[in-house]
């Protein structure tokens, strides 16, 4: 079975789940090199461009204690939002990744704009072992519509 890519599907006013990989350096809050975020531009501009409502998964680092604010991906959202400009990007802070205000900001989103999930190693063994259960929640926030895998490990 050949893989389809982004150019054989049509995500016109369609919820788009797009696993990225934003693991990120970080120090003191701040990215110190955003070259991930720059490899998945492609991909998402592509979609955006063709009316996709996106929402962004991603882990950052390694945390040990659930979620801990230093792994939290805010600053990926903020470094989004500046290499798009025009561009709608909400940071879904939620340490669930897919409780109620990752549903509220995916539910209120207009094509073309962005929702970038919290880390989603904030969920544990659930995401480090491909728990069945936080991959269905994570399916049902876009309804099952599209799934597209730009983790640049799996998807190149």
């Amino acid at each position: 079975m050949a893989k389809k890519t982004i150019e054989d599907i049509q995500v016109q006013g369609k919820k788009v789940l797009v696993r990225c990989d934003f693991n990120v350096p970080l120090k003191d809050g701040k990215i110190t090199n955003d070259n991930r975020i720059t490899a998945a531009l492609p991909t998402i501009k592509k979609l955006l461009s063709d009316g996709g409502r996106l929402v962004l998964c991603s882990h950052l680092g390694k945390p040990k204690n659930g979620p801990e604010a230093a792994f939290s991906l805010a600053p990926v959202a903020a470094r989004l939002a500046e290499l798009l400009p025009g561009t709608k990007v909400t940071f879904a802070a939620d340490d669930t990744v897919v409780g109620d205000n990752a549903k509220a900001a995916v539910a209120a989103m207009n094509d073309g704009e962005i929702v970038l999930l919290e880390n989603t190693r904030f969920r544990g063994a659930e995401e480090t072992k491909n728990g069945e259960g936080f991959s269905k929640e994570l399916a049902d926030l876009v309804d099952g519509q599209v799934f597209v895998m730009d983790a640049f490990g799996s998807a190149h």
